[in-house]
């Protein structure tokens, strides 16, 4: 392949068929379930069993066998019609599904993968907390070890897709270890006893994506349950966030070039002072400035992709990607919605949700705070010039 966005024969007809579904089944209804804050579980049950739930899982666990930039690529093409639905699909599989995948038993990964990959389960990821939001290490609910099970006391906040998951992977502590070394994970089932779900939010953007708080009251979860060893928790989800990270760059792509597309045939056909709005130049340097966004968010998010899948370092990349991209995006629908002017204001156009939409991707999987932190410490960290 000759530049980073080539993309093999396969990936361009994949792409090409989530685009065509995305466009048929889940643009039609992206509105409304924002205005209504509605779980789309009719778009789930149809991506199920087309193997969207499973994109990147191998075919001997249930799922579509495709790599990881593939998943990225539906990614994009879902948050283009969807931001919501997107992000349920993001939660599902990149921080559910592909953590039992890489740290579970063998007898985890039969149980639980086969289910969440073909749809007839959804995967939730519990690692944030009232008080424990960049800061996860500061993590409160705990799990103490009784014979042949664990039991959590606890909660968890702003968990996606909380009120429809079955399978809940989640973070509790152990040991009073210092720093991080006490936290371990779980695999955690709906119908455990003592589980339950909270509150759900009522958000600024993304209302679609079903967001709540997650309950553990003598949460009974057996010891077999534990996902990797005590005390590789956190450890484990660092590893999680760094594909997640990945997965955010790309429906910032994807939901900025919906706004942009929106604001480009807007300006192609609004007249303004006796001419087209794209004519004027103030117009056309939006544009331009969009546009590179774009291109340059695109670039990251494939080649950190194809890091990953190659099994190379990309903590560092990952942080980039979703920095850059978060921030484009931001910038390129709050631009869409200038070029538009009132009319971007009014939920007539979709560049409005747009707006609101991208805001949490600067927030989710790491704020851009942390995502400089990381950067820098990478950085400064290397070694100085021989």
């Amino acid at each position: 392949m000759s530049a980073v966005t080539d993309l093999t024969e396969e990936q361009a007809l994949f792409r090409d068929m989530i685009r065509e579904f995305a466009r048929k089944e889940i643009a039609p209804i992206a509105a409304e379930i924002d205005e209504s804050s509605r779980f789309p579980t009719e778009t789930l049950e149809k991506m199920g069993p087309l193997g969207l739930l499973g994109i990147p899982v191998p075919q001997e666990h249930g799922g579509a066998g495709a790599d990881l930039l593939s998943y990225m690529i539906a990614l994009e093409q879902v948050a283009y019609a969807c931001g919501s639905t997107a992000l349920t699909l993001a939660a599902h599989t990149s921080l559910a599904t592909l953590p039992i995948l890489a740290f579970g038993t063998e007898e985890q990964k039969r149980r639980y993968v086969p289910d969440l990959a073909s749809g007839r389960k959804l995967g939730a990821f519990g690692l944030t907390e009232s008080q424990a939001g960049s800061d996860a290490g500061a993590t409160r609910t705990r799990a103490v070890r009784r014979g042949d099970r664990y039991v959590l006391q606890g909660s968890k906040a702003f968990i996606t897709n909380a009120s429809h998951a079955s399978t809940f992977v989640v973070t509790a502590k152990t040991s009073d270890a210092p720093g991080t070394r006490g936290i371990s994970a779980f695999i955690v089932e709906r119908g455990f006893p003592g589980f339950a779900v909270g509150k759900k939010e009522d958000k600024l953007g993304l209302r679609g994506s079903d967001t709540a708080e997650i309950l553990f009251q003598d949460c009974e979860v057996p010891a077999e349950n534990l996902l990797g060893k005590e005390g590789e928790g956190f450890k484990h989800f660092m590893r999680t966030l760094d594909g997640g990270r990945i997965g955010i760059g790309a429906m910032a792509v994807g939901i900025a070039r919906a706004a942009f597309d929106a604001a480009l045939a807007y300006a192609k056909s609004r007249q303004v002072f006796g001419a087209f709005l794209a004519s004027h130049g103030a117009t056309q340097e939006k544009i331009a400035d969009m546009a590179v966004a774009l291109h340059a968010s695109r670039l990251l998010v494939y080649d950190t992709a194809r890091r990953r899948q190659e099994g190379r370092p990309h903590t560092r990349e990952a942080a980039i990607t979703k920095l850059f991209a978060s921030e484009s995006a931001y910038r390129v629908t709050k631009e869409a919605v200038q070029i538009l002017g009132g009319n971007g204001y009014s939920r007539e156009y979709p560049v409005e949700r747009c707006f609101r939409d991208v805001k949490l991707l600067e927030i989710g999987e790491g704020t851009s705070e942390i995502q400089r932190i990381v950067i820098s410490r990478s950085v400064l960290e290397e070694p100085g010039p021989a």
